[in-house]
């Protein structure tokens, strides 16, 4: 069961994506290039996005059991440190660079597109990297 929920809330993510077109790589750098042709639909989306994840943890926020019954487990550390502020820096560069973030990325994948596929294998690489460096570092 969990796994066919789980499907089906990604299919529904990315036909989102699709819908508003934030899988297109364009789409993203018109809404960055602000000294350009603005597209300020992303700031939409991004709005939109908010507001249901900000009704949606704050319901789960009161719940112990998730719907599926599993234990609900909910991010806790709320610090703004070195790494945090690092790494939103190096997703946001590759972010500016590219276009593309990792879920419209997947998305594009399913369309076999081989640009999605270098973003991906390099986002693959990236965390495998933070891996291996966390673990060497401890």
């Amino acid at each position: 069961m969990q796994a066919i929920f789980i499907y089906f809330s990604g299919l529904i993510f990315g036909a989102g994506l699709c819908v508003s077109g934030m899988n297109r790589p364009e789409k993203v750098l018109g809404f960055l290039d602000l000294a350009g042709l603005w597209d300020p639909s992303l700031a939409f989306v991004m709005i939109g996005a908010i507001g249901v994840g900000f009704f949606a943890f704050r319901a789960a926020s009161s719940r112990q059991i998730a719907w599926l019954g599993e234990p609900m487990r909910l991010p806790t550390n709320n610090s703004i440190d070195r790494r945090l502020l690092a790494g939103s820096a190096i997703f946001g560069l590759g972010w500016g660079l590219a276009g593309v973030c990792p879920g419209p990325a997947i998305v594009d994948l399913g369309f076999l597109d081989p640009h999605a596929a270098i973003f991906v294998g390099a986002m693959l690489a990236g965390m495998t990297a933070e891996r291996f460096l966390s673990r060497a570092k401890n």
